[in-house]
């Protein structure tokens, strides 16, 4: 069967079971989007306002399904723009393929007009790349491409194509879709040494990442932390990989996490991390931290182990099938004197806000009590990101959309769009700062041109409020350009880009216009107005001990 390149790109798709791709088209991927349009009832084509939001958007979709998510942009600016949105999806382990066009092969390297190296721009962010330059090549290496994305730990992988290759002819044989490359075996001789170390441990701590999600593990989780009678802490990515409304669950552990994490992990005597790459602002000082524990590290990716903190024993394997094995080794541990522990830290230091005023948690709480904790959230980065974090309950995976390990403002539109798009049935919902938004706002008017039904939470407190919380107790109140006081009026601008807005100055305001955000059919906005000088608490200075963790109370005793 002769087909062209442009034909091939489409096939290679609806073989891959692709029925959902993000996008902006350009001089050189026209052919491609030309197959497009002769396939748009087998692959619904989102465009979106800026190929930054179109990178987001594959990004929320992957996140949300579990699928890989596709974006296409065009050479030069098209390509570059999708540069932030694989970075990001590269840091947080994200299934992505990227398909860009370049020009004719006979013009690379010659400055073309939109010439870009976009596969060694992108080379330090993905997990693979390639250049095609042969039709005959193309078929091979889209298929690898989403293997590649989806084997062992996730990733991104971008495939450019020169333009002629979209518009030349060859021969083309259908393939079925290839599965991803199996994990190599783990040694059962590490699962009994993990398991000798449990049966051993007084006061065990479960410390989750986002490996658990991508691993689909979260079941097998349950049966160890019931076996082992532990805690579980988790980081930014794990959310809803453990229920969030479990008595043996003590919240986020690290720079913002609680107290009960921080404190508890500091008095262990066991930790597992699971899926987890010991960051920076979840680790603090690594001399110091988990002091009195043993460490346990259960990783799908080799390089990962040992690199930011020394383990005594650790597997390197998939999770789910990990988790299976210990589970069929350890027995039933019951730890009254710990879980006693646990409770008291919880009880005694719980996550706490000024309930008089209108804040971003009273938010959080009235959007879980409105979608009954049943929503996908979505965020941007800064303060909003862990009030979001901290006060909804995610009882389950695929649920908490965020930049983690990238902080990738603007990020969280574009990611909500494509969670809705993904999952019609579900509710999902942004969490913005005034200062993300101002970055792809743009996002909205895909929302409208779509009516795709999200709500779009803007906590306006005229300030980058992150940046300003470590100005006020960092730098001497010193303000240096994080006040955003002018002349924008949110309300108006999703109106002008077709949406519905909601403005909340008061908290008896909040849950009736969550209710009819709820009710709409379209995309809605709702601007919350919110004091400059809220901040998140608890915080643990950068680089400092876990267990050196503050709030609002210690502040006002010094």
């Amino acid at each position: 069967m002769q087909l062209t390149g442009s034909e091939i790109v489409i096939e290679i798709l609806k073989e891959q079971g692709v029925d959902t791709v993000f996008g902006y088209p350009g001089g050189t991927i026209l052919n491609i989007y030309d197959a497009l349009y002769q396939h748009q009832d087998e692959i619904r084509h989102v465009l979106t306002s800026h190929e930054q939001g179109a990178a987001h958007a594959a990004d929320g979709y992957a996140r949300s399904t579990g699928k890989v998510g596709v974006c296409m942009a065009t050479s030069g600016p098209g390509a570059t723009n999708l540069v932030t949105g694989i970075a990001t999806a590269y840091m947080d382990s994200i299934p992505l393929v990227a398909i860009t066009c370049n020009v004719n092969l006979p013009a690379l390297g010659k400055d073309s007009f939109q010439e870009i190296d976009i596969a060694g721009a992108t080379m330090p962010m993905t997990k693979h790349n390639y250049i095609v330059k042969d039709i005959n090549n193309l078929a091979r290496k889209l298929r690898r491409a989403f293997q590649i994305a989806q084997s062992g730990r996730p990733g991104p992988v971008l495939v450019d194509i020169t333009k002629d290759v979209t518009a030349g002819k060859t021969e083309y044989t259908p393939a079925p879709k290839q599965e991803p490359e199996k994990t190599p075996e783990f040694s059962m001789e590490s699962v009994e040494t993990v398991a000798e170390l449990i049966r051993e441990a007084k006061k065990p701590f479960l410390y989750v990442g986002g490996g658990v999600i991508l691993s689909g593990a979260s079941e097998e989780l349950a049966v160890l932390q019931k076996k082992m009678d532990a805690p579980v802490c988790d980081t930014l990515m794990g959310k809803g990989a453990f229920d969030g409304n479990s008595d043996m669950y003590t919240g986020m552990i690290g720079m913002h996490g609680t107290k009960a994490s921080n404190l508890g992990v500091s008095e262990c005597d066991l930790l597992i991390a699971l899926g987890a790459r010991f960051s920076d602002r979840v680790i603090g000082n690594p001399s110091t931290f988990a002091k009195n524990a043993k460490i346990v590290h259960i990783d799908i990716d080799a390089a990962e182990i040992n690199k930011n903190i020394r383990t005594d024993a650790f597997i390197v394997g998939d999770l789910k099938e990990v988790l299976k094995a210990l589970n069929a080794k350890i027995e039933q541990k019951e730890l009254p004197e710990w879980k006693e522990r646990i409770r008291q830290l919880k009880e005694t230091c719980p996550l706490s806000y000024d309930k008089s005023v209108l804040t971003c948690p009273y938010v959080m709480e009235q959007i879980d009590e409105a979608t009954k904790g049943d929503a996908i959230i979505t965020t941007d980065v800064g303060q909003h990101q862990m009030w979001a974090a901290q006060y909804y309950h995610y009882s389950k995976p695929r649920t908490f959309l965020s930049s983690g390990g990238l902080g990738t403002m603007g990020y969280g539109l574009g990611a909500c769009i494509g969670a809705q798009v993904g999952n019609p049935d579900k509710v999902c919902i942004n969490i913005a700062g005034d200062g993300c938004f101002r970055m792809n706002m743009n996002e909205l008017a895909t929302a409208s041109r779509y009516n795709i039904p999200i709500i779009e939470v803007v906590i306006n407190n005229q300030v980058l409020g992150m940046v300003r919380q470590w100005q006020t107790l960092f730098y001497g109140k010193r303000y240096s350009q994080t006040v955003l006081t002018d002349k924008v009026d949110y309300c108006m601008v999703a109106q002008g880009l077709g949406c519905q807005a909601i403005r909340v100055t008061k908290k008896e305001e909040v849950m009736p216009a969550i209710q009819k955000a709820l009710a709409t059919k379209g995309p809605t906005l709702i601007e919350v107005v919110i004091d400059p000088d809220d901040k998140v608490f608890p915080m643990v200075p950068a680089g400092k001990p876990i267990d050196e963790v503050f709030d609002a109370s210690d502040l006002e005793q010094q």
